[in-house]
């Protein structure tokens, strides 16, 4: 997919594991892959709406981790999946620990307690409660105003 952001708050929760929960639990399954699907997991995916420094907070963290990324998959000669494969078993702490900060910056943006964070059922509860809010009208939507 391709997502056309001129942010690096926006990149940051493509990135976080809030939105990566959500996708799981919207998108159906291929041979095993994710098979994600606009209409179910992105237009459904609600949004935070933060203040200008948990914004900016997102924001950094997205930076530290995009670069930090982008020099090991450089320094080390990897794909994305191959670099993540390495660090789901123990590799590259430094990469685990920025996702971990971006997802307390994401958490922290939708009023969350740093704890739900690493919590993906957690996660896809709040933002179904969310998203039914926002869908019943109960709570006021615009993220990208």
């Amino acid at each position: 997919m391709v997502f056309a952001f001129d942010d690096d708050h926006s990149m940051g929760v493509l990135l976080s594991r809030a939105r990566d929960a959500w996708a799981w639990a919207r998108s159906s399954t291929l041979k095993g892959d994710l098979r994600y699907s606009p209409t179910t997991a992105f237009a459904t995916f609600p949004w935070p709406d933060p203040t200008p420094a948990q914004r900016e907070a997102v924001a950094a963290a997205s930076v530290a981790l995009y670069a930090k990324r982008s020099e090991l998959c450089v320094e080390h000669g990897l794909g994305l999946t191959k670099l993540y494969n390495l660090m789901d078993e123990g590799g590259f702490t430094e990469l685990a620990a920025l996702h971990k900060q971006l997802d307390e910056a994401v958490a922290a943006a939708y009023g969350w307690p740093k704890s739900v964070a690493q919590q993906p059922t957690e996660l896809v509860a709040r933002l179904n409660e969310l998203n039914r809010r926002i869908a019943e009208g109960e709570l006021a939507y615009a993220p990208f105003a």
